[in-house]
């Protein structure tokens, strides 16, 4: 963004405040942050949280992934347009796919919008905001290329210890149940040293954890001619000092090599977690899927981390009744299921994506089969991750500790974190002080499927800069005047599994 697109800040005294609503994906969680820090580099504050609509900016980063996407978007603008009617001043952008593929239908459907921005322009929302309120029209401006990589805009991180690092953006496949690519383009790859830059800034700050995100993360080096950029990445990440714990996301397993294997396996820092979505079981799906790997390929990847890493927690996302799926195809997810052991699964019922060619194939599958298909996967996953999760009964953890991931923390008085391989773990509150970013010691004691408990007491509690990271920046918070800068961020470990399948992140 050039100074001449920069918009004037908006008078303290006067501050307007801005909310962001975000669906889908990592990637979109990546850009509102930076929506976030743009909004505040030009004046606004973040309105508290529950506003529901009372901002004077509300802005939509959008996801075209789900079939009803655009239902519940004119939905949500519609709840929006009597609240814009009776507040002059009040403006209301919408962002992200579904902004970058429906583009003018926007407007005409819901004329009370001020701005449109796309995937590849985030950085002009201040001044399109601007121009929208004096000229009094809406302002539509989609890029057709990428004008700024998301990691170099100004950032309101929702951690003070964790955070994304954008690698690459856009996608190279072709996968017939996914839009993403043609929202974001093709695969633009980061410098290294940007990125290795960063991340060491981010560490300073007191960030001791980082997420490296892309649509195809392992794939990143093919526009820059470097095929094993991304095992070189992760090494590098494991000579940053200070930098404790470095995961990624997401995988795909035709991209995913030998070299990446070693390096998560020879890198301390490196978590010993992998996220690799498989989709479907049976080859014949995958190849309708133009999923480029079999199943064999598949279990032997699952095979070799094992082998690597032992200790390794896979997760995975599944698609249930794809058209065409038969029952012997099904069976044959159910076996990789079986076989891969995955600590998670995160599994989706298959709806239509508009615009993709699985859209529009024959052979759709009925509702009723699809639900019964999916609740047989369930059934299984959750028997499989259950048993996994007992194997870590009796061992002893250190744990991130996060704030937000325990729902029921405050009535259990226990705290929870984050294992090294990513499982959530509730512990008993110690007596001594202990904040987002410390890490504790713990030993396992009871497995539930989706979490472990540590009902004994804590073994040991240490104290970390991301810890003091954490603490500076809840008491700067809390020093702010009122109404300068509403509501507290919401602190814990980015979650690296994806919210959406199919797309953006989840392949």
């Amino acid at each position: 963004m050039t100074s001449s697109d920069r918009s004037p800040a908006v008078d303290v005294q006067q501050s307007k405040s801005y909310e962001i609503r975000t669906y889908g994906c990592q990637m979109n969680v990546h850009d509102s942050e930076r929506l976030s820090g743009l909004l505040e580099e030009a004046g606004y504050v973040r309105a508290p949280e529950g506003s529901n609509g009372e901002a004077d900016v509300v802005v939509f980063n959008t996801c075209a992934v789900r079939e009803n996407a655009d239902n519940k978007l004119y939905g949500n603008l519609g709840h929006l347009a009597p609240k814009k009617a009776s507040r002059p001043g009040m403006q209301i952008a919408v962002g992200g796919c579904l902004a970058q593929k429906d583009r003018d239908t926007i407007v005409k459907r819901a004329p009370w919008v001020d701005v449109v921005f796309g995937t590849h322009n985030i950085g002009k929302l201040p001044v399109l905001l601007e121009r929208a309120r004096v000229q009094e029209e809406a302002q539509v401006e989609i890029a057709e290329s990428l004008e700024a990589f998301p990691s170099t805009l100004p950032t309101r991180r929702e951690s003070a210890y964790a955070a994304w690092v954008s690698i690459s953006v856009g996608c190279n496949n072709t996968c017939t149940f996914c839009i993403v690519p043609a929202l974001r383009g093709k695969e633009k790859d980061r410098r290294p040293g940007d990125i290795l830059a960063e991340v060491e800034a981010l560490v300073a700050e007191g960030v001791s954890e980082i997420t490296l995100l892309g649509q195809n993360v392992n794939a990143y080096g093919s526009d820059i001619g470097d095929r094993e950029a991304f095992s070189k990445l992760l090494r590098a990440c494991g000579n940053v000092e200070g930098l404790e714990r470095v995961r990624f996301t997401s995988p795909h397993p035709r991209d995913f090599t030998d070299d990446v294997i070693a390096a998560m396996a020879e890198t301390p820092n490196v978590m010993p977690q992998l996220h690799m979505p498989l989709q479907s079981g049976s080859d014949t799906v995958l190849k309708a899927m133009r999923r480029s790997y079999r199943q064999e390929r598949y279990l032997g990847i699952i095979e070799k981390v094992r082998a690597a890493i032992p200790h390794a927690a896979i997760t995975t996302d599944i698609i249930v009744g794809f058209p065409g799926e038969t029952e012997e195809d099904f069976e044959q997810t159910l076996h990789v299921v079986r076989e891969a052991r995955f600590a998670q699964a995160y599994t989706f019922q298959y709806s239509k994506r508009p615009g993709t060619p699985a859209a529009t194939m024959d052979d759709q599958i009925p509702k009723q089969v699809v639900q019964a298909r999916y609740e047989r996967l369930v059934a299984l996953q959750e028997e499989i991750s259950w048993e996994e999760n007992k194997t870590q009964v009796g061992r002893t953890l250190e744990l991130m500790v996060a704030e937000g991931e325990g729902r029921k923390d405050d009535t259990t008085h226990r705290l929870s974190g984050r294992a090294p391989d990513n499982r959530l773990v509730h512990f008993t509150k110690p007596d001594q002080e202990v904040r987002p970013g410390d890490v504790v010691t713990v030993e396992v004691t009871y497995a539930a499927p989706h979490h472990l408990l540590a009902e004994g007491p804590v073994l040991d509690v240490r104290r970390t800069r991301a810890g003091d990271a954490w603490e500076k920046r809840n008491a700067a918070e809390a020093a702010k005047p009122a109404g300068v800068m509403l509501g507290l961020p919401k602190i814990g470990v980015p979650e690296p599994l994806p919210a959406t399948t199919g797309g953006c992140a989840a392949h």
